[in-house]
């Protein structure tokens, strides 16, 4: 009875301190440069944020984590001042934690289930993450990982996102030779060309990518398999004994509309790109990006936020830079952190407003959109509420930059030129779930090739199954 007493005693204490705020720059300042948003927590903060948790006997958070992080447990070495080793501790389960402690969705997942969150807000579990693998990697105390012996075995991991990079670090830790192709001049997918500076600096993610490399990892860059050389070649002619496809989902997706050819329009995919991976915004850089003095970004998940924020400081923040979203606000898909950073920097919300037609100039520029009003109906397949036209509310939004900002599908170089491997009709492929195996023998694939657009950690965890199955399948 005593040592009950003492328990809750010791979680009524933890339920009185308040969920610590991340330090963040000032909007006004931030909305005219790439510079990283939120600022991180001071190891002060973050002791008084780990004090939060209750340790539960039960904790349902890492089985909220995708890939199994030990929470509890890298917590409590935050409590001791162990930081370092919090951050090793993540590392027995998350190749990347500094780049998930940032864009990964754990207000969702991990502390969606936090045992704390039922009576009080949850503990910040992603912000400790990435307080954890900052702290190690700026006092210089990250460790390239033991690998067991080689095993002659070698593996072609295709594309360098966030599934790749785990698949690789998973297969070089078991003693098989890894070559990672990437269709691109740069490693890291996604991570590099579609998540902005501000959100996540590219010096984390090659930080977090060097410590691959130092396992032994070949890197072939600007091959594009598919194109450059096939799936069978790597396996019949270069000797790979199995092939990990990781090549993501980078076909932006369009409205249809008319209108939609004029100059001006483009995708999220193509501005992001350009304005990440090619550094359009700085003035030394040859492939200059330029927005309108009235952009609008259609859609609203996180890549519209990013594209409005970036679009924003692509123009010193002399722009005015709409969302343009069909649903209203509840709906909307995106983070709620970067939806409220977006309204702090001064984005404007059209909420349920939708697109249908695209109009221009005499020049064959974009000058505006014609819009209908929306009103929310009955929940659709989504589960949220079906947008309907609002007869006789067409009305004009001026635009002279337009991005679209609606998903995006696989390209298909690789189904194209591997006929023996079985794709769904949205061009997906269909890989076995838990393992990644697809109807190829000896062809696995994970990651947003699979699932369609997805978040960075579900990747990670495909990636760990696929990694966990294609060992199993080189020692049969």
């Amino acid at each position: 009875m005593a040592e009950q007493s003492q328990k809750r005693s010791r979680r009524k204490k933890k339920e009185r301190i308040p969920r610590q705020s991340m330090p963040v720059r000032l909007p006004e300042v931030r909305n005219k440069d790439f510079d990283e948003v939120p600022l991180g927590y001071t190891p002060e903060m973050a002791q008084i944020e780990a004090q939060r948790c209750l340790q539960c006997a039960e904790p349902k958070c890492v089985e909220g984590c995708p890939v199994h992080i030990k929470i509890p447990e890298f917590i409590q070495l935050i409590v001791d001042g162990e930081f370092s080793a919090a951050a090793k501790k993540i590392k027995e389960n998350n190749t990347l934690p500094a780049v998930c402690g940032r864009v990964c969705p754990q207000e969702e997942q991990c502390e969606q289930v936090c045992i704390l969150g039922k009576i009080d807000m949850p503990v910040a579990i992603g912000r400790l993450e990435r307080f954890a693998a900052d702290y190690e990697r700026e006092h210089g105390e990250t460790e390239i990982p033991a690998a067991a012996p080689a095993t002659g075995k070698k593996v072609a991991v295709v594309g360098s996102g966030p599934s790749g990079l785990t698949v690789a670090y998973e297969l070089l830790l078991k003693g098989h030779s890894v070559t990672v192709f990437e269709a691109l001049h740069k490693l890291g997918g996604v991570l590099v060309y579609g998540i902005p500076e501000f959100r996540l600096p590219k010096k984390i993610v090659a930080s977090e990518i060097e410590t691959i490399e130092n396992m032994g990892a070949e890197i072939k860059l600007n091959v594009l398999i598919g194109k450059t050389k096939t799936v069978d070649q790597l396996l019949d002619e270069d000797g790979f004994d199995a092939v990990f496809l990781g090549t993501g989902a980078g076909l932006p997706m369009f409205l249809n509309l008319p209108g939609e050819s004029l100059n001006g329009i483009c995708s999220a995919n193509e501005f992001l790109t350009r304005v990440n991976l090619m550094k359009a915004y700085r003035e030394d850089y040859v492939t200059p990006v330029k927005v309108g003095k009235k952009v609008a970004v259609i859609g609203a998940g996180n890549v519209a936020m990013d594209s409005a924020r970036s679009a924003l400081r692509v123009s010193g923040g002399e722009s005015e830079v709409s969302i343009i979203y069909r649903r209203s606000r509840e709906e909307m898909p995106a983070r709620g952190e970067e939806i409220e950073h977006a309204e702090e920097e001064g984005i404007i919300f059209n909420l349920l407003t939708n697109p249908v037609r695209f109009i221009g100039d005499e020049k064959g520029y974009v000058k505006a959109i014609e819009c209908v009003q929306m009103e929310l109906g009955e929940p659709d397949d989504s589960g949220r509420r079906r947008p309907i036209p609002i007869e006789g509310s067409e009305h004009i939004v001026e635009a002279d930059t337009v991005i679209v900002a609606l998903g995006t599908r696989p390209r298909t170089f690789i189904s194209t030129t591997t006929p023996d491997l079985e794709t769904s009709r949205w061009g997906t492929f269909i890989a076995e779930e838990g393992t990644g195996a697809t109807s190829k023998p000896g062809v696995f694939a994970g990651g947003d090739i699979v699932t369609g657009s997805a978040t960075v950690i579900l990747a990670m965890g495909a990636g760990r199954e696929a990694a966990k199955a294609i060992d199993e399948y080189l020692q049969g």
